[in-house]
């Protein structure tokens, strides 16, 4: 079975990268198609800039042509003019040699006039050096319509070039996505390679549960085989917490939590999921509610004593101290009882199961808001928005699988999606899948944020305050100094004047994270693979 899952997985990726890669090749031939269809642009308009200036110096030269053909014809007609005023003088000289004119009068005429021709040449030269580029006016607007025909055809081709770069871009982010998923299926795959045992027969397990194969259907559905066993185990543990009557008593010792401090026997209440349930809630209820009136957060195991003692006696408390411990402890499935648990011995800060809370509250705020209607129910477009408000720095894989968890029980035709119904809980307070799939992203991408820590480090066994504080500023540009201060709080249990100087085992500080609220700030950066994103911490459970 395995081995055909193998096969069917190594046939999909390959399908994929045949896909991406018949994809990636139309998008490169079109960007080829696009830049050679820009180079011939550029290179028409360099061939009409080079007709524009060729038409330039071709009128220039003409223009020059006709001007000295003028400058001839008028030298040639001053000339003539000269000859016939010469042969005007020599009549006048004859006419004066009979009449008597006066030669220093015509001597001063003449030369008047040879200097207001030399006016005039200087004059012509100069309107010649200053119009000597000029082409007409017609030929001038056709060329700059034709420029501007062409400038605006360019621009249209720089918008949808820049709008296939970013289609480009859109189309790279996807295939980052997919090889991102690849390499978790391929990751997951080796696992399963690595681990993979017959598989057992789980339907025998209906023999031995109360309820029959029905229940059993509805304990084992969507389940793997390391799950079952966590479902078979807390069916065997909870059966033999009923058969006894009473618990074992654990001393006083220092090392003993203070809710189960008690030499001899404890009488086991026997209580279902449902009053445990109620218990827990109810716990949770009043501890709120005395933080709120006296601002500080009294410690959950001290809290739970009192509680216990406040509402059946000193003499029953650890009667219900017993009995709700070693329910939680066999229960890790059900999330009231599994995340009190984990929050009550240490495993997990209490701030986590707050910001949970507060993570669902918002969410719920966002997508009434989304509802103007007031109706209850969302369109999938809607519900995507609302959860891209909620959560901006989720990615769409992400995204997707809420949205995937939301219709699990629409049918594929159906757009509409309840949303008040998937933050309902059963008796045993049992969540819907889709709060479900919050807690666990939240759980997972905090995993991922701290695998990224951990690469940073590189082959650090130990770090101290400064290089703790380099690598988150590295993997989270926009995280602030305060809950940069909070983080590096987490992991140097000292005061603020020895943390710089205190030095942890990478492996220690990271646990401390993991029990603490740590995410992310900023949006994650873009990788091409996360194929090292499988950890030492991965398997982390809460």
């Amino acid at each position: 079975m395995v081995t055909t899952v193998s096969e069917e997985c190594s046939q999909q990726i390959l399908a994929l990268q045949e896909k991406e890669k018949v994809e990636i090749n139309m998008l490169k031939q079109e960007k080829q198609h696009l830049l050679k269809f820009i180079d011939d642009m550029k290179e028409e308009k360099s061939s009409l800039q080079t007709q524009v200036e060729r038409l330039q110096t071709s009128v220039a030269e003409e223009y020059t042509r006709y001007l000295n053909e003028y400058g001839a014809r008028k030298l040639l007609l001053a000339k003539l003019n000269d000859i016939h005023n010469e042969q005007l003088n020599v009549k006048q000289r004859q006419v004066q040699d009979v009449k008597g004119e006066d030669v220093v009068k015509l001597t001063l005429a003449l030369k008047i006039a040879r200097q207001d021709l030399t006016k005039t040449q200087v004059k012509l030269n100069a309107m010649i050096a200053d119009y000597g580029d000029v082409v007409p006016r017609r030929e001038f607007e056709s060329l700059e319509k034709k420029y501007s025909d062409l400038q605006q055809e360019m621009e249209t081709l720089k918008k949808d070039f820049d709008q296939l770069h970013k289609e480009y871009q859109t189309l790279l982010e996807i295939q980052r996505e997919t090889a991102e998923e690849r390499d978790n299926f391929f990751t997951e795959l080796q696992q399963a390679q690595r681990s993979c045992t017959p598989r057992p027969n789980w339907a025998k397990c209906s023999e031995v549960i109360p309820g029959g194969a029905d229940r059993w259907g509805c304990l084992a559905e969507g389940k793997t085989s390391d799950q079952l066993v966590d479902v078979l185990l807390e069916e065997i543990g909870t059966r033999l917490l009923k058969e006894m009557n009473v618990f074992p008593g654990r001393g006083k010792g220092d090392k003993v939590p203070v809710y189960l401090r008690h030499v001899g026997e404890v009488k086991n209440k026997k209580l279902t999921k449902k009053d445990v349930v109620d218990i827990l809630k109810d716990i949770w209820k009043e501890k709120i509610a005395l933080e709120q009136q006296t601002g500080k957060r009294p410690v959950l195991p001290e809290f739970f004593l009192s509680y216990l003692q406040k509402r059946y006696g000193d003499t029953s408390a650890m009667e219900w101290s017993y009995t709700l411990y070693e329910n939680m402890r066999l229960c890790p499935s059900n999330h009231v009882m599994s995340s009190f648990y984990n929050i009550l011995t240490g495993k997990v800060g209490e701030e986590q199961y707050h910001i949970q809370n507060q993570l669902i509250s918002n969410l719920q705020k966002e997508l009434a808001a989304c509802d103007s209607s007031n109706s209850g129910s969302l369109t999938s477009e809607q519900f995507r928005m609302a959860l891209r408000e909620a959560f901006p720095l989720k990615r769409r894989g992400s995204i997707q699988e809420l949205i995937d968890a939301s219709r699990y029980q629409l049918d594929s035709t159906e757009d509409l999606i309840d949303y008040k119904s998937l933050f309902k809980e059963d008796e045993e307070g049992n969540p819907e899948p889709f709060v479900a799939k919050i807690r666990s992203q939240y759980v997972r991408e905090k995993q991922e944020y701290l695998r990224e820590l951990r690469n940073n480090l590189g082959d650090l066994k130990e770090v101290n305050a400064e290089d703790l504080k380099a690598a988150f500023c590295t993997i989270d540009p926009d995280i602030d100094g305060q809950t940069l201060d909070t983080y590096i709080g987490l992991v140097y249990e000292v005061g603020r004047e020895q943390t710089d100087q205190e030095v942890v085992p990478v492996d220690t500080a990271l646990e401390r994270l993991l029990a603490g609220d740590v995410r992310r700030v900023g949006p994650a950066a873009r990788e091409e693979s996360k194929t090292d994103c499988v950890g030492e911490y991965g398997d982390f459970q809460y």
